[in-house]
């Protein structure tokens, strides 16, 4: 048995958990998924500030836009939502300028404003789901 296997079989692993989460999560669930994947993701960018890599913060932080503009954005109905909706879209729209923002400029205090600003939605969102 070659040990290189060992950290492939436990990437599978986690991918089939991650896939299996998914498959079994409801709507609510799948967007408190995103904002912890876009808070994840910024989190790991802070940390490549902190190692000095470039490459890496520049993944993580387009990571981050990718789930707030293609999960978290893309998932607002705007016909039902109204005007929250439409706030809620500017402000990903913000994030999303901010995020391109310490990326060109390595700027932690610019990641540390979106992570707050999410971690504020979600905590929104989670108390949603206790009262549904």
């Amino acid at each position: 048995m070659s040990f290189g296997f060992a950290p492939r079989a436990a990437n599978a692993y986690a991918q089939v958990g991650l896939e299996t989460g998914v498959s079994d999560a409801d709507p609510h669930k799948l967007i408190l998924m995103l904002f912890e994947g876009a808070l994840l993701s910024i989190a790991t960018a802070s940390a490549a500030i902190d190692s000095k890599d470039i490459p890496g913060k520049g993944m993580a932080i387009s990571k981050a836009i990718e789930i707030i503009n293609d999960g978290l954005k893309l998932s607002l109905d705007y016909e039902a939502g109204g005007e929250l909706a439409e706030r809620l879209g500017a402000l990903y729209d913000y994030m999303t300028n901010r995020l391109l923002y310490a990326n060109l400029h390595t700027s932690r205090p610019a990641l540390e404003e979106v992570a707050g600003l999410l971690r504020d939605i979600k905590g929104a969102w989670e108390s949603i789901g206790t009262t549904v």
